[in-house]
């Protein structure tokens, strides 16, 4: 039996599907300098202490993209279980349909809506990837 120690930790990380009018879904490319620069990912971000996924949702989409909602318009979808080499990833998906203001680029990222079909097309964080099939089916 492997002691705690060598656990890694689990990280609670919550991300948002935002659909607009057209069923496209906002896509966010993560900017040069953090970790898997370059790859697309639903916005969202860690959990913080004394904070709901919910509240991490409303204060994320508001930080990164300008944009404010409630919890009442988040729908959880599914969730994300994926170990890293260096932490194990938790991720709650909310889907949102009904959010104030444009996304705009806050942090310096490529915001792009796409059609679910064609979200592969777009190089994902491993935990992202298995969440397209749920976003294909219900979208």
């Amino acid at each position: 039996m492997s002691s705690a120690a060598s656990k890694p930790s689990i990280v609670l990380v919550a991300a948002c599907a935002l659909v607009d009018q057209d069923r496209r879904v906002l896509i966010a490319q993560r900017p040069e300098g953090k970790s898997m620069a370059g790859l697309w990912e639903f916005p969202g971000g860690k959990v913080e202490a004394g904070e709901t996924p919910e509240e991490t949702v409303i204060r994320e989409l508001e930080e990164e993209l300008g944009v404010t909602t409630r919890a009442a318009c988040l729908a959880p979808l599914t969730f994300a279980s994926h170990a890293y080499e260096t932490f194990h990833l938790l991720m709650p998906l909310y889907i949102c349909r009904k959010f104030d203001g444009a996304p705009q680029p806050r942090e310096g990222q490529a915001l792009k809506w796409v059609r679910p079909a064609r979200l592969r097309d777009y190089p994902m964080p491993p935990a992202d990837e298995p969440l397209i099939p749920f976003l294909i089916d219900l979208v």
